[in-house]
């Protein structure tokens, strides 16, 4: 005696009673292809040359703009390859936790451009020849005292890095020289913050 294997589809109880195999409805009917591309507007094509320009235009501007924010913020991928890097990062925070004469080097420098104009009285020439070599002096004095700090943590936090002692120098003096509101990235750390 052969048993003889029927197809029965289960009833409506046994599907919702867990039979296996079978996969439950959604609850809901399938959306006619009309109805659910309605829902995704799709933008035209441009009809012309002038029209695509503009809508590439407008694209590059927001990938610009999302760019800009990201180095505004610090986020490594978006940073020029200057910027890149745990050893810049700290070099930026020590820069930015602390007070430079670099920030006023060009407003000084604009004061003295004005004052050694020969129109001045000589005694106003003469301050401001002072005002410049005492401007210099400071700065001078405040970049090496900077390259040293820079030098020590940067090296103490990363024996093995790879980045030269002159470059890391020179971008904490070239930071150091911008006002801290044109700085970019922005600063991450208030002035005085510990580092």
């Amino acid at each position: 005696m052969t048993e003889v294997a029927t197809d029965a589809v289960p009833a409506e109880g046994e599907a919702q009673a867990g039979v296996k195999n079978r996969t439950p409805g959604k609850g809901r009917p399938t959306p006619k292809r009309s109805v659910a591309q309605s829902r995704k507007p799709v933008e035209p094509p441009p009809t012309n040359r002038r029209e695509a320009a503009k809508r590439a235009r407008a694209i590059r501007m927001a990938d610009r703009a999302d760019e800009r924010a990201g180095m505004l913020r610090g986020e490594e991928k978006y940073l020029l390859p200057r910027d890149r890097g745990p050893e810049r990062k700290l070099v930026r925070d020590i820069v930015d936790s602390r007070r430079t004469v670099g920030t006023w080097f060009f407003a000084a420098a604009l004061l003295i451009l004005v004052g050694t104009n020969p129109a001045w009285p000589l005694i106003v020439q003469t301050t401001s020849q002072l005002l410049w070599l005492v401007i210099a002096v400071l700065f001078v004095g405040d970049s090496v005292l900077l390259s040293r700090k820079v030098g020590k943590m940067v090296w103490e936090r990363f024996p093995k890095t790879e980045q030269r002692k002159p470059g890391l120098f020179m971008y904490a003096i070239m930071r150091s020289i911008t006002f801290r509101k044109l700085r970019m990235p922005k600063p991450a750390v208030k002035i005085g913050d510990a580092i």
